[in-house]
């Protein structure tokens, strides 16, 4: 086994591991994702080009923290989600950690729609992005309108750490077919 295989197994040891306890607990393991992103470095280290493949990982540890952290000053995502990103960004590089921040939303949306339909809450959640975007749209016409409350606070929040594992499967699955 070579090092880009042992590395993807580790990825796929700590998305699957994350998104377990993340459905479980609704957390993200600190000690998880430092010891697996030490493994990654460990392996770049342990590899034929150790500066340059710890550089691209750095890379992409930076792109999926940049890419996720405004949601998380939004209070949009949870601290373990945006360093989960981070650790996958390890082990690939920044154009691959944009990818799969985008599978991951897209991941992300599907279970939202799924979670929304399942337990009836779609008319709650439409009154609150109407209710979101209202004073972006009065403004638009000239209007200077103030935020509002949400009308039904939140209709529920995602274990994401499931939609990263989810995107991150796919994507190294795509990348051997």
């Amino acid at each position: 086994m070579t090092s880009p295989l042992y590395a993807e197994l580790l990825l796929v040891v700590t998305v699957v591991l994350a998104a377990s306890t993340d459905l479980i607990s609704r957390r993200i393991p600190n000690r998880l994702l430092m010891l697996c992103g030490l493994g990654a470095i460990g392996l770049h280290l342990a590899g034929p080009h150790p500066t340059a493949h710890l550089l691209t990982a750095l890379g992409g540890a930076a792109t999926g923290l940049a890419v996720f952290l405004p949601l998380y000053l939004l209070r949009g995502m949870a601290a373990g989600d945006v360093k989960l990103l981070a650790t996958a960004g390890l082990f690939l590089s920044p154009r691959e950690v944009l990818w799969l921040a985008v599978l991951t939303v897209c991941a992300g949306g599907v279970m939202g729609l799924a979670v929304l339909l399942w337990r009836g809450r779609w008319r709650d959640a439409w009154r609150n992005v109407a209710t979101l975007l209202r004073p972006w749209w009065m403004r638009l016409a000239g209007v200077h309108l103030a935020p509002e409350a949400l009308p039904k606070g939140s209709v529920g929040n995602l274990p994401y750490g499931l939609a990263i594992a989810s995107a991150t499967l796919f994507f190294l699955a795509q990348r051997h077919c």
